[in-house]
């Protein structure tokens, strides 16, 4: 997965998409949506990183990652991470990631990582050779706590699209259902650690998004405000990078 040299600054947040080269399938089932979490854990680390190759994942990754959200194996947490990985999503065809950079060239090596290591695993379990992820992620320099807020609703309202397709340009036809989908169903985000659930919460280091956000009411209230007013997405092209995601 080939990525062009960019200087990313140490200390500066992030928005980057990882999406499948030709628009495919990057997790086919529960198997792959735990290990795309699993691989953002564990390959944020300047150690190398084996994960075993394995076509029956579930019950390993999650019993991993059930390890990995305990108190206490996560004050025994020995990674030297390259990110913090403040907020994060899955779509069927692509990965949402908000940022910040803690060690120079770390975005590069973590999302290297990702590519090379989430790769092979599917190549291996599909049985296909060849690159799975587009040769660049896509990024952008969040700029100020405006911007970092919407960046985080954005990155969490993304999965509404697999329940009402054109959402943003049509708006939300049942807000209840749309507030449930997000808050109770569904699980490969990060959106639930946010707002007093539990979802993956080693993943992420929340508690400077939760200050710029106002805690977690009202990380629950700014998504959403967003949905049901349906914000004028094209406001914020250079901010949010994909508005056609699905």
């Amino acid at each position: 997965m080939p990525y062009k040299e960019v200087k990313f600054v140490t200390g500066e947040f992030y928005h980057l998409i990882l999406r499948a080269i030709d628009n495919n399938l990057l997790f086919k089932d529960i198997n792959d949506y735990y290990r795309g979490v699993f691989s953002i854990y564990e390959f944020n680390n300047t150690h190398l990183v084996t994960i075993q190759a394995r076509r029956r994942v579930r019950a390993t990754f999650k019993k991993q990652i059930d390890r990995a959200l305990s108190p206490i194996f996560a004050e025994e947490d020995k990674r030297d991470k390259l990110v913090e990985v403040m907020a994060f999503c899955l779509m069927p065809n692509h990965i949402h990631l908000l940022v910040r950079q803690i060690k120079d060239g770390g975005i590069s090596k973590f999302m290297q990582k990702i590519g090379g290591g989430y790769g092979a695993y599917f190549n291996g379990k599909y049985k296909r050779k060849g690159h799975v992820f587009q040769d660049r992620f896509k990024r952008v320099m969040i700029k100020n706590d405006n911007q970092l807020r919407i960046v985080f609703v954005y990155i969490h309202a993304n999965p509404l699209s697999l329940i009402e397709p054109g959402w943003k340009e049509l708006g939300i036809k049942n807000l209840e259902k749309a507030q449930s989908f997000l808050e109770k169903k569904y699980k490969w985000f990060s959106y639930p650690d946010f707002i007093g659930g539990k979802s993956f919460p080693s993943v992420t280091d929340r508690d400077f998004l939760l200050d710029v956000m106002g805690g977690e009411e009202r990380c629950k209230t700014a998504v959403n405000d967003w949905i049901y007013h349906k914000t004028k997405i094209a406001k914020f092209s250079d901010i949010l990078l994909d508005l056609n995601s699905k």
